[in-house]
């Protein structure tokens, strides 16, 4: 048995950006995420499903034969080509696959390339996760590649990839009690080279209000390209975000990456607020998905929907942005980012 990290290997986690040869999902079906709304959300759940499908392969776990039949005839009724869609019985509690499912890392010299699966604990024990945990071993003996077990909590959407070394992340969520109190900053930041394969990390700290991960980075800032960001900006002194966001801002411009660069800052603005029975949703333009045929970024029936996309067209010239409206899924608490994982081309 090889007791090597994955880094020492030569792997790391590619950019986003970069070829898919899948997109990852695992199908919704737990009604408590939605209460009452959970019908509401299909439309939209599958026009994204139709976009990925557009430039990639995609694969989804469904919980039985009887929800896959189900979610073959809607997907069919929808007009998307099934030969570019693979149903999977995995069993799932919930569908947050960016924080449940694989970690997909490559070996750019020896084109391999394996999965880390990460613990999952439902982002501090809030939910059951018992099945979502397990997910990235069943996708990895689906896809015959070898398998890392960190033995620490951390989810997909806690981390952002440049794909030339640096990782950018949050204080307030990798920090949290509620991951891993048996370690010390240092000892994640290890974790982080040894098993995601970069070189330097980092640190952002507070999230957006009404985000139930504890701040999450694929709800603030993203990169766009290897030296370039977008961080989501709040106009509203008033506004519980605007602080939290400007520190962001300010932490942002201080940092310089592995070559000595500082990095590019595009501003993103926030949608107007959105509440739903007295709570506020972590409605945020950052939580998109940059797939192959195109970048998926959530709309909220808000006037600022379409400079969001303006701006990201500007900064991902290359493929389309497509707005998919998100104001059903955001209920859940995420929309398309949260939602899906991507699998490198090698």
């Amino acid at each position: 048995m090889n007791t090597k990290k994955p880094r020492e290997l030569g792997f790391t986690f590619p950019a986003e950006w970069e070829k898919h040869r899948a997109t990852w999902l695992s199908y919704p079906h737990n009604d408590s995420s939605w209460p009452g709304k959970i019908n509401t959300i299909f439309p939209f759940y599958h026009q994204f499903i139709l976009e990925l499908s557009k430039g990639e392969e995609v694969n989804i776990n469904v919980i039985n034969e009887t929800m896959r039949d189900h979610v073959k005839k809607d997907l069919i009724a929808f007009g998307v080509d099934m030969s570019k869609i693979k149903l999977h019985l995995n069993v799932t509690n919930d569908a947050w696959c960016r924080d449940h499912g694989p970690a997909f890392l490559v070996n750019r010299t020896t084109k391999e390339k394996v999965i880390v699966n990460w613990l999952y604990n439902a982002w501090g024990n809030k939910y059951p996760h018992d099945l979502d945990t397990v997910i990235p071993t069943h996708v990895a003996n689906y896809l015959k590649l070898p398998v890392y077990y960190p033995g620490i909590v951390m989810e997909g959407g806690s981390v952002d990839f440049n794909g030339k070394g640096t990782i950018l992340t949050t204080t307030a969520c990798l920090l949290h009690e509620n991951r891993n109190p048996q370690l010390k900053h240092a000892d994640i930041e290890q974790f982080l080279y040894d098993y995601y394969g970069v070189e330097q990390i980092l640190w952002l700290d507070d999230g957006i209000e009404g985000d139930d991960t504890n701040g999450h980075i694929d709800d603030i800032t993203r990169f766009v390209n290897e030296d370039t960001v977008v961080t989501v900006i709040e106009t509203d002194k008033n506004d519980p975000n605007y602080e939290p966001l400007q520190h962001n801002l300010r932490l942002l411009k201080k940092m310089r990456l592995l070559n000595g660069k500082q990095l590019n800052i595009v501003e993103l603005p926030m949608p107007d607020r959105i509440d739903f029975e007295y709570q506020r949703l972590p409605a945020s333009y950052a939580n998109f998905y940059i797939a192959n045929a195109g970048v998926m970024v959530p709309t909220y029936e808000c006037h600022k929907d379409q400079t969001a996309i303006d701006i990201l067209s500007q900064c991902f010239k290359d493929r389309p942005v497509i707005g998919i409206d998100s104001i059903e899924i955001i209920w859940g608490l995420g929309s398309w980012h949260c939602l899906s994982q991507q699998e490198p081309e090698i």
